[in-house]
């Protein structure tokens, strides 16, 4: 009896590591570190044509997020506090650092009220508006290969990936490295 027992557990123990091993796989984005970002055309907040290849020379966090996303609302005001330190500073080999949030969202209005409550300040704000229930199919979310928000790919300044979900820190460990003194 004790052998059969031992034989369920461990049978168990491999189904969970294999679940968790997975989902790790499923839910990391399609684009890595060192790959060149994909482009793509979409319209502002404001209504402005927007094309992320126009900030060429930057240094850019692309923040893909959702004003249901606890996580993410979480995470603005640190995003917030980034941004005023870091915009509009002089970079070694930069013209300067711009945020592109990506709202996957179903309720434009919800989006905006977010984006406006919270006082977030930065030009380029994406609707990715989802169609169906399933919150991930939305066009540029599916381009990048996004399965949860918050996901982050910092960018440098020609259009290389250089870190996938980095946290605030490591932005501004970055940024710090390319200040002119």
């Amino acid at each position: 009896m004790k052998k059969v027992f031992n034989i369920i557990i461990n049978v168990l123990l491999v189904g969970v590591v294999a679940f968790w091993i997975g989902k790790y796989f499923y839910m990391m984005p399609k684009h890595g570190s060192g790959e060149e970002i994909p482009n793509f055309s979409a319209v502002t907040l404001e209504g402005k044509a927007f094309q992320l290849s126009d900030l060429r020379g930057q240094m850019v966090l692309l923040d893909f997020w959702g004003s249901w996303c606890g996580p993410c609302l979480q995470e603005n005001p640190g995003l917030l506090q980034l941004y005023g330190n870091y915009r509009g500073r002089n970079y070694i080999g930069l013209k300067g650092f711009e945020i592109v949030s990506v709202g996957i969202e179903q309720d434009p209005e919800r989006w905006e009220s977010v984006i406006n409550r919270q006082a977030i300040n930065w030009p380029y704000h994406i609707l990715d508006q989802a169609t169906s229930l399933r919150f991930f199919d939305s066009p540029i979310a599916k381009q990048f290969g996004v399965k949860e928000v918050p996901t982050k790919y910092l960018i440098n300044e020609h259009g290389k990936i250089i870190k996938v979900n980095p946290s605030i820190t490591e932005v501004e460990e970055t940024l710090k490295g390319r200040l002119r003194n």
